[in-house]
């Protein structure tokens, strides 16, 4: 392993240390080596080296074991990913979040609950006037109603991935586009509810698609512009 460079060390170590493991020289799952070896591989301080992995710890690409040692927990940086995606452009990440939402009325017609159901419902007639609660806390409760047809799918992984796309597109939106995307109607968010209810899971799916294709067209068309 090369040696770092004297300037920035912590920032240096762990690169050298990120190039290791993005380079399959540790595997994932495999402790990487103590301290003292890292020590003479790098050519820096124990501190230096510590703060090297606490900062691929906080990346998520090694995990402390408590009398254990340092384990490879990924081989790319998860946030770095995740930065790359909400780099992208606004149809990209807002089909991307689209997928998820077929899917996971798709699995919600499959694995609700009655709760599921009441709270869905609960949730649509809290979002239904606009102008008696105001704009900002009337997407505040669109936005509820989204995820809770996510979390009606059972699937944790996608209630995560959800709320990132959500936090991108719903920035970009509120800086650029606020006021020109359509806001599909109650009808349009109550027929998720019954296609989910109805245990038929091609007909939630096929509810949801029906509901994003007119933002989509006009995601199209602004972006043409």
């Amino acid at each position: 392993m090369k040696q770092v460079a004297r300037t920035n060390l912590t920032d240096s170590a762990a690169e050298s240390l990120r190039s290791q493991i993005s380079g399959g020289h540790w595997a994932v799952g495999e402790r990487i080596p103590n301290e003292a070896m890292l020590m003479e591989m790098l050519g820096v301080s124990r501190g230096t080296v510590r703060e090297a992995v606490r900062v691929l710890v906080s990346q998520g690409l090694l995990e402390t074991r408590q009398g254990s040692g340092t384990y490879v927990l990924a081989t790319s940086d998860p946030a770095a990913t995740l930065d790359r995606v909400r780099q992208t452009c606004l149809r990209d990440q807002w089909e991307a979040r689209a997928l998820l939402d077929v899917e996971a009325a798709r699995l919600a017609a499959l694995r609700h609950t009655p709760d599921d159901i009441a709270r869905l419902r609960r949730l649509l007639a809290e979002r239904s006037n606009v102008a008696a609660v105001g704009r900002e806390a009337f997407v505040k409760r669109d936005l509820a109603f989204h995820r809770a047809v996510v979390e009606a799918s059972g699937n944790q992984a996608m209630v995560e991935i959800y709320d990132f796309f959500t936090a991108a597109i719903t920035d970009v939106i509120q800086s650029t586009l606020s006021g020109h995307l359509p806001e599909p109607d109650d009808r349009a968010h109550a027929e998720i509810v019954e296609a989910i209810a109805s245990g038929d899971p091609d007909r939630a799916a096929a509810s949801v698609r029906v509901f994003m294709a007119p933002v989509l067209l006009q995601i199209d068309r602004l972006l043409s512009q």
